[in-house]
């Protein structure tokens, strides 16, 4: 079993301690590449969300499935709904009118991840742009000499 999990834990881990170093340093307002790895794992988290999803009550025999979890399966219920079965979005497995197999988190799950995802690569574009505009004017603050007749015949 160790075999199996060692190559699936240890890059994840790994990733995971490099991703949470800026945390710790305080170092992650200022970097672009944080927000990009953070929009990464969140739009992988949404892959990993809709997988859950499009499998949960997975079984060849839908009535079975229902039955599993305690629930009726309702034949009319689900000739008459059809359609809610064949779409991407938003995901439903229902047995009859008030059960579903999805877990209610799934669908808000799916619209909240993406969009951080995307919040967090308009910060980093942000971040990047403002870098390279403070990298190109330098980064010297200090106020302008004041070279006007007034000030040099004194």
């Amino acid at each position: 079993m160790a075999a199996f999990l060692a190559p699936i834990l240890l890059p994840l881990l790994t990733g995971l301690w490099f991703w949470g170093r800026p945390l710790l340093s305080g170092t992650w307002r200022r970097s672009p590449a944080w927000f990009i790895w953070s929009a990464v794992l969140l739009l992988l988290g949404t892959g990993i969300t809709y997988l859950v999803g499009s499998l949960a009550g997975a079984s060849l025999d839908p009535e079975e499935a229902c039955h599993r979890v305690g629930q009726t399966y309702d034949h009319a219920y689900l000739d008459a709904h059809f359609e809610e079965h064949t779409r991407w979005f938003p995901l439903y497995n229902k047995c009859h009118a008030g059960y579903d197999l999805v877990p209610t988190w799934v669908n808000p799950a799916l619209v909240a991840l993406p969009a951080l995802a995307l919040l967090c690569l308009a910060h980093a574009v942000r971040l990047a742009v403002a870098r390279r505009r403070t990298g190109k004017k330098g980064v010297s603050h200090a106020p302008p000499e004041d070279t006007s007749p007034a000030r040099t015949m004194s």
